[in-house]
């Protein structure tokens, strides 16, 4: 459920509430807001209709949230929700392009990525230190030296870092050298990660599952935010279907239903979506037509020679004209 509190209503008549949700054995979420505060209620609904809070006088309304994701719904939160990523905003009608090699492969490679991406107006850079591959005999990544290279290299560009966490083992590193989490597609529903990573204070780019529904990408969301970490980025990246003419099916659908769904922010991951180069561009314009709230690359200083995914990142001189072409659109979909 959710308790809305009145206009005027203050930090005591919250505090009163939110003990008498937790004396019930029920787990309270305070929600402050800018005009108005949110109480959560997460638990047997039939125990909290004893403490009859629509009778509270700082209570304006009570409402029953029915979806089975509670925390991440709409319902609970109208307003969008905006996350940064060091002091890049996500959402709430911000624009953001994350860009970067698949994998961290040198410090000279690193810093010459992370310049393209900062001359050509990029917001943060990606790279990845453990590489979750499909075989066991390709690059696996540089691990932990991989990211100290993505920290050193954020330190000079003044870039935030995405990096991607496959192990709850490696929770604590990731969070100590890069600036966001990733949780990768084949991690979506590792329950026992997402509620490791839920527990830190560090936004988390969320990516669909290869054969998940967006209500399973939402209950993994959910996963996260009720360990009490609210700063999760939604990220739609493909899925598999019947067709073979692309790496994968972008599913631009997901973007206005999640929207309507959830107050999260919600980016795309074009490069994987299509695994062809010459169609981030295009996917990239659809998805701001969508109302996506950022797009997450891949570009690489020399592809020909990448270590992991060389043949769907982009060219130098492709990200710079990509950045150039996408700025009309930004400006059409109204933002910054």
């Amino acid at each position: 459920m959710i308790i809305l509190l009145k206009y005027g209503a203050n930090k005591t008549d919250a505090d009163e509430i939110v003990g008498q949700i937790a004396s019930m054995g029920l787990k309270p979420l305070y929600m402050p807001g800018v005009e108005r505060t949110v109480i959560g209620a997460i638990g047997d609904e039939r125990v909290l209709e004893k403490l009859h809070l629509e009778n509270h006088p700082a209570v304006e309304r009570v409402d029953k949230i029915l979806t089975p994701y509670k925390l991440v719904s709409r319902d609970l939160y109208p307003i969008d929700t905006v996350v940064k990523i060091g002091n890049v905003p996500i959402g709430g009608g911000h624009f953001a392009v994350i860009a970067g090699p698949c994998a961290v492969e040198s410090e000279e490679q690193m810093l010459k990525v992370a310049e393209i991406v900062k001359a050509h107006g990029g917001n943060a850079l990606r790279g990845g230190a453990f590489k979750p591959r499909s075989s066991p005999y390709s690059f696996q990544g540089l691990g932990i030296e991989g990211l100290k290279i993505l920290n050193k290299v954020s330190k000079i560009t003044n870039l935030p870092t995405v990096t991607e966490v496959l192990e709850v083992q490696d929770v604590e590193a990731v969070e100590k050298y890069a600036s966001a989490f990733q949780i990768g597609a084949r991690n979506m529903q590792n329950f026992r990660l997402l509620k490791i990573v839920g527990q830190s204070k560090k936004p988390i780019i969320l990516k669909r599952g290869l054969a998940a529904t967006v209500s399973d990408l939402l209950l993994a969301a959910e996963y996260i935010v009720s360990e009490g970490n609210p700063n999760v980025i939604l990220c739609e990246r493909g899925i598999r279907t019947f067709e073979t003419a692309t790496r994968n099916t972008l599913d631009l659908n997901a973007i206005p239903y999640i929207k309507k769904h959830s107050h999260l922010p919600v980016i795309v991951d074009p490069s994987h979506g299509t695994g062809v180069r010459d169609f981030v561009e295009p996917m990239t314009k659809a998805a701001i037509a969508c109302g996506a709230d950022g797009v997450i690359i891949e570009v690489h200083n020399d592809p020909k020679n990448a270590l992991s995914d060389g043949y769907q990142s982009l060219f130098p001189e492709q990200f710079a004209s990509l950045m150039k072409n996408i700025r009309p659109f930004i400006q059409a979909a109204n933002k910054k």
